[in-house]
């Protein structure tokens, strides 16, 4: 039997390790502006394009619309967003930052260029770094996506059962 390799052999426990280290360097910078990682990353995405709905944000965030949803009444009980149904589709709520949040949110666009500055890391390094992580993650939504196709799958007693 082979033996186990050690955590830091181990991709996911390096990746797990490195979000958690981000996770403290991040908090160091958010905290004051008030903001959670999950706050700064709506805060930049609506820097890019205010007006977006919680859903294309969800999506874009890899987030679920029951864990945005909190997490938008806080920023915009902060003063930071407003909501506002859709003129378009009133079923859509779409997010509009404030003034007060014009000025986090370009704050927070400032972030990634610090800590790119902080770290000693070169752009190409960022970009490759980032590049094997979509990949990872993309062969991971595969995996997952496969899995759940196999769950759907009738398995053979469905099928004998199904024939009579």
């Amino acid at each position: 039997m082979a033996k186990a390799p050690q955590p830091d052999a181990m991709l996911c426990f390096n990746l797990y390790a490195a979000s958690h280290a981000f996770t403290r360097y991040y908090k160091r910078l958010l905290s004051p502006m008030g903001l959670t990682y999950p706050q700064y990353l709506v805060m930049l995405r609506l820097h890019e394009a205010d007006g977006q709905h919680v859903g294309s944000l969800a999506r874009d965030l890899c987030l679920e619309t029951n864990t945005l949803s909190p997490l938008l009444k806080r920023i915009e009980a902060m003063g930071l967003v407003r909501r506002a149904r859709s003129s378009e589709d009133e079923r859509r709520v779409d997010l509009f930052l404030t003034d007060a949040g014009r000025t986090v949110a370009a704050r927070c666009a400032q972030i990634p260029w610090q800590i790119v500055g902080e770290l000693g890391l070169s752009l190409e390094q960022v970009r490759h770094y980032s590049e094997m992580l979509l990949d990872l993650r993309g062969r991971l939504a595969a995996r997952d996506a496969d899995d759940a196709d196999a769950q759907d799958a009738p398995d053979e007693k469905d099928v004998q059962a199904l024939r009579g």
